[in-house]
């Protein structure tokens, strides 16, 4: 089982010394498209005002555009630590124990609009580009990955559970991958779409799902798993799950 996750706009900062090793990383057939990307953000760095407009950043969040421009020098960490946000506070691996984190290391992965895939061991440097950005000299991200990400996804193996927001999504699809929507539901029955703490329900849902014995094979072994840890989980057909949660 691999659960894939979109990652954060915000990251931890420093790292060991070591620095961004493209090859190195899952999938190294991306590497081409990493290293255009990644050679594309330390130039915009350079001009400041052009940074801010293509990454959609204000005059207060400079120190992010300075992130990129040491994009092949900085310090690196794993990429499942590298993230922060809702999401991977509700994820928490740092407070797993050895084991737990083992099983966490080898089932989670990163959608990234910089790396394209990035498992959870793979180190990476902060950096800033979100999935909408829209970099000069560039066609959207989405035309720039699909290419050459399609067929990395197509060919995971096994059971994928894809947590990516839509946008992240857009980048490539998971042939087969089981989504989880989360709603809501208020005392009286009726639903809605979770948005503020959408993110900290399919973090904690991330952490069961990578921390488990079991290995589910099929959204029908998922839904069970689920459901033994006492998750509203309803079935709607094919491979899509809805979590239902209490409203707040």
């Amino acid at each position: 089982m691999l659960v894939l996750l979109p990652p954060s706009e915000t990251k931890h900062p420093g790292g060991d010394r070591d620095p961004l090793d493209l090859a190195a990383l899952t999938a190294p057939e991306l590497t081409g498209v990493r290293t255009e990307l990644v050679e594309t953000l330390v130039k915009l760095a350079g001009d400041v005002p052009a940074s801010r407009a293509a990454l959609g950043v204000s005059e207060k969040q400079d120190d992010e555009i300075a992130r990129n421009a040491a994009l092949w020098t900085a310090s690196t960490l794993p990429a499942i630590e590298r993230y922060t946000g809702v999401l991977y506070d509700a994820l928490d691996v740092r407070s797993l124990t050895r084991a737990r984190r083992a099983r966490a290391d080898a089932r989670l992965a990163v959608g990234s609009a910089l790396f394209g895939l990035v498992a959870a061991t793979d180190r990476i440097p902060a950096y800033r580009l979100s999935a909408g950005s829209a970099l000069p000299g560039l066609p959207t991200l989405r035309a720039v990955w699909r290419p050459a990400l399609s067929p990395v996804l197509a060919a995971l193996p096994g059971l994928v559970v894809d947590l990516r927001s839509g946008s992240y999504a857009a980048l490539a699809p998971v042939p087969g991958a089981v989504t989880v929507q989360v709603l809501s539901e208020r005392p009286d029955g009726t639903r809605a779409v979770v948005s503020h703490f959408n993110k900290a329900h399919k973090g904690r849902l991330a952490r069961l799902l990578a921390t488990t014995t079991a290995e589910p094979d099929d959204v029908v072994g998922l839904r069970r798993l689920l459901r033994r840890a006492g998750l509203h989980v309803e079935h709607d057909g094919d491979t899509a799950l809805t979590l239902v949660v209490p409203a707040v």
